[in-house]
């Protein structure tokens, strides 16, 4: 099949296939995860401080607004009571951004969580009777948050006493989730918004991509395995003009995202999650470097040889070449180098196009190498995104910045295969997974609100 498309979309192609070709590598390193989800050994056996997803993109409803998301906690099964799913306590989780290029955050917001518990002996409810608002007496479990926006200059407490929306207990006790969730959204003192609580988990796949590339042949296709599931959320929206360098979004528009966990250990602080790209920890390290991978800090990435040169020679392009016979594209991949550790730049490598580097930006810095999601700020909304992003000729979505509705698993199918360099998909290679199995909301923090319904229903 032909792909018509102008050269922009198909740098779009080769971004896509930069994060396809390390992602489904992870066949041979890890087994049953979606994005991030339990991706290294030590963060698989501590769920609450493992972040698993992260977005970035400008407000589809306030396009001088960009919406930062990150999610934690994998798989929570609605009905998992007693105690459902609270944050960590004492921990931070963070999100952060590099506007400059050196591979350093230059903003970080930071989220720490408290409980208010007030069950004591006397109960083991969550609450005694239906809950009607986040301050119901009835309610008898509530987290509280502060959030600080943390800077070279200093910190300033933008939130001090923020309310987690609750885990869904169900229908009978809180017939009106959707109210919750409205009472749990802060409006911040500068501008801007964030929320805290339990969402849908948004990231739509087939997860039997492990069981021999969709069953060696694609016939186990088309079941959403993360549909039902739920997962923690944080979300921020602020102008553009507060992640920019100099507060000029203009000038300035590139940005790097990631987000990491900071475990309270008693004594201090450790990070023991990180996340930008999808599937980079799952793909791009080897076993023996995912638990580094996760403490490492950005800045670190280009001196790891060994993290490099999974970049350079990534293990899906032989899997596909050797279980379906696809040829693999020829190595060094120089341009998964651009992709992952520089962003898009004409300068930066064989990508002649200028995209998502913060190189781009006029008051940058010498940019260093590293790995992040990087988002132009200046491209706006697309009235009606194409769920293949830049691979669709949306230079919008994913990989430049992800939207939630961005079908990053058959971007990366598509674009592992080779469409990054022939033009051309092949036919068939899809998960048949198109979009999640609830519409995302047109308004602050448009991740869908969680489900209350058992995943198993046999």
């Amino acid at each position: 099949m032909e792909l018509r498309i102008n050269r922009r979309a198909l740098v779009g192609i080769g971004l896509a296939a930069a994060v396809a070709a390390s992602s489904l590598a992870v066949l041979r390193t890890d087994s049953g995860i979606a994005s991030s989800h339990r991706e290294a050994p030590a963060i698989s056996a501590d769920p609450q401080h493992d972040n698993t997803d992260v977005y970035a993109f400008v407000s589809p409803d306030k396009a001088d607004t960009v919406t930062l998301l990150a999610n934690w906690i994998p798989f929570e099964e609605p009905q998992g009571g007693p105690n459902f799913y609270p944050f960590a306590n004492k921990s931070r989780h963070n999100i952060k951004i590099d506007n400059d290029g050196d591979a350093k955050p230059d903003i970080t917001y930071e989220w720490v969580f408290r409980d208010e518990d007030k069950r004591g002996n006397d109960t083991y409810l969550y609450n005694k009777a239906p809950v009607t608002s986040l301050n119901d007496p009835d309610l008898l479990y509530r987290q509280r948050y502060t959030l600080k926006r943390i800077t070279p200059d200093g910190s300033k407490t933008l939130i001090s006493d923020g309310i987690v929306a609750p885990s869904n207990v169900g229908p009978a006790s809180m017939p009106n989730y959707g109210t919750l969730r409205a009472q749990s959204i802060r409006n911040l003192p500068d501008g801007g918004k964030t929320f805290a609580g339990q969402a849908d988990e948004a990231f739509f796949l087939d997860l039997r991509v492990f069981d021999c590339l969709y069953g060696c042949d694609l016939s186990e296709v088309g079941q959403d395995t993360t549909k039902g599931y739920n997962v923690n959320s944080i979300a921020l929206q602020v102008p553009a003009s507060d992640l920019a360098i100099k507060g000029d979004a203009k000038a300035n528009p590139v940005i790097g995202v990631w987000s990491t966990t900071d475990k309270f250990n008693g004594d201090k602080y450790v990070q023991v999650s990180r996340l930008g790209n999808p599937l980079i920890n799952e793909v791009v390290a080897p076993a023996g470097l995912k638990d580094a991978f996760n403490a490492l800090p950005p800045e670190k990435d280009a001196d790891v040889d060994a993290l490099v040169k999974r970049v350079t020679d990534p293990e899906l392009a032989r899997l596909l070449q050797s279980q379906y016979g696809i040829k693999a594209p020829a190595t060094p991949r120089n341009d998964l180098v651009e992709i992952f550790l520089t962003g898009i730049a004409k300068a930066n490598g064989p990508i002649k196009a200028d995209l998502n580097s913060q190189s781009l930006n006029k008051d940058a810095v010498k940019l260093r190498p590293s790995e992040m999601l990087r988002l132009n700020m200046s491209i706006p909304p697309t009235k009606d995104p194409n769920r293949l992003g830049v691979l669709g000729g949306d230079l919008q979505g994913f990989p430049n910045g992800r939207r939630l509705s961005d079908d990053v698993v058959d971007i990366e199918l598509q674009a592992v295969a080779g469409a990054a360099q022939s033009g051309k998909l092949v036919p068939g290679l899809t998960d048949k997974v198109d979009r999640n199995d609830r519409p995302f909301l047109q308004t602050f923090p448009y991740i869908p609100l969680p489900s209350n319904v058992a995943v198993n229903q046999r």
